[in-house]
């Protein structure tokens, strides 16, 4: 069964975040875009609605978490090099964000992260397949 998944995060500055996410390399589906939220295509199956925080409040009963100060969630994204986790999360420095962590390097698995203007913490990770297959055997072996 395929499966998309649409990630909902409240933001303060509509346009901003558009201009913001575009300079990443994202793009936008004009139907699903008013002054009131936008869809912005990760992939495929991927989407995050980017919706004014007011908008987005009619469709909860609880407070909207301010990301800056709290974790919500974390958004992991995967990418296909080492050197497209760091283009992209240089990109994201140079349109706005900050860098809650320092990069992750387990050899096999390498990762980087930022948080947007809105604070939504994002993680971008590429995982070498065929470096865990070769670390497969051994960690069997040691199981034993």
């Amino acid at each position: 069964m395929a499966t998309k998944i649409f990630v909902n995060l409240p933001v303060k500055d509509l346009n901003k975040s558009i201009d913001f996410f575009a300079k990443l390399g994202y793009s936008f589906n004009p139907q699903f875009t008013d002054e009131n939220a936008t869809s912005m295509i990760i992939s495929e199956d991927i989407y995050a609605m980017l919706l004014v925080e007011p908008f987005f409040k009619t469709f909860i009963k609880t407070e909207i978490a301010d990301a800056t100060k709290v974790t919500e969630a974390l958004i992991c994204l995967s990418a296909d090099s080492r050197e497209a986790v760091d283009e992209l999360v240089d990109k994201a420095i140079e349109a706005g964000a900050t860098t809650p962590n320092e990069p992750m390097d387990q050899g096999f698995m390498y990762g980087r992260s930022f948080q947007d203007l809105d604070g939504h913490h994002w993680e971008i990770m590429y995982m070498d397949l065929a470096a865990i297959n070769q670390e497969q055997p051994a960690a069997e072996a040691t199981a034993v």
